[in-house]
């Protein structure tokens, strides 16, 4: 059986976007796994999931649709981008970013079916786990993505809602949940030694015992040092040392 197609609907209007989710449902190829009601969140989405396809209005607040599918051509693996709009002017510049597909509103549901069914002509397959050492940690801030290469990373933690990445040329902070990211870093030598800290072992120098109970890592070229829960000495300490 095929992997479904990891799907995202980013639109500024709620009733499009739950008549899209729901006229989908007709299709098991595609499992909607999130929706966006502007392009700046659906950009943020995007490369927290790393959808196989985006469903996407153009005329929004802010960004619209044809500057973020410009912006989607810079990641390294962008998703298949479709159209969706209640305007028919945009549809050169949308086949000029290489759109699947062109749809205009109200929905149709024969429209989408044909859509799909391009989709899928065109080779669209669900994404596979990148194995280590492959791709980069992209960090989005104001006006541009970072692609940080996780060997360079320090450290990662969580402050109240926000989750900040430390890498050797700098700190980033990033809307992706820490368990997220854990997840993303598997692969390489994360490990998460506190419930706010990932740590990447490669960087680390020395295990400082304050306690009992209290400990803290030094890390290489970096005067932070980084605590580690009693919970997870352990663990920490056997894949540290032969």
């Amino acid at each position: 059986m095929e992997m479904e197609l990891r799907t995202i609907i980013i639109d500024d209007e709620p009733f499009s976007r739950q008549e899209l989710q729901h006229l989908l449902e007709e299709h098991p190829e595609l499992k909607v796994i999130g929706e966006a009601n502007s392009a700046e969140k659906g950009l943020e989405l995007i490369l927290r999931e790393e959808p196989d396809v985006v469903f996407l209005d153009i005329e929004m607040t802010g960004m619209n649709g044809i500057e973020l599918a410009e912006t989607l051509h810079k990641i390294k693996k962008p998703p298949a981008v479709i159209f969706a709009t209640a305007y028919p002017d945009y549809a050169v510049k949308a086949f000029r970013l290489d759109a699947v597909d062109y749809l205009l509103k109200p929905f149709d549901e024969e429209q989408l079916a044909q859509t799909v069914k391009r989709l899928l002509q065109k080779g669209h397959t669900a994404k596979k786990p990148s194995g280590p050492g492959l791709g980069k940690l992209a960090v989005q801030t104001e006006d541009r993505i970072l692609y940080l290469d996780p060997k360079n990373v320090l450290y990662i933690y969580r402050e109240g809602r926000d989750t900040y990445i430390v890498a050797e040329q700098g700190t980033y902070s990033s809307k992706a949940a820490l368990k997220d990211l854990e997840s993303k870093l598997k692969d390489y030598s994360f490990f998460r030694v506190h419930k706010g800290y990932l740590v990447n072992i490669e960087k680390v120098e020395e295990l400082v015992t304050w306690s009992a109970s209290v400990f803290q890592l030094k890390l290489k070229n970096s005067k932070d040092h980084v605590p580690v829960s009693r919970n997870y000495i352990k663990e920490l300490r056997e894949s540290l040392e032969l």
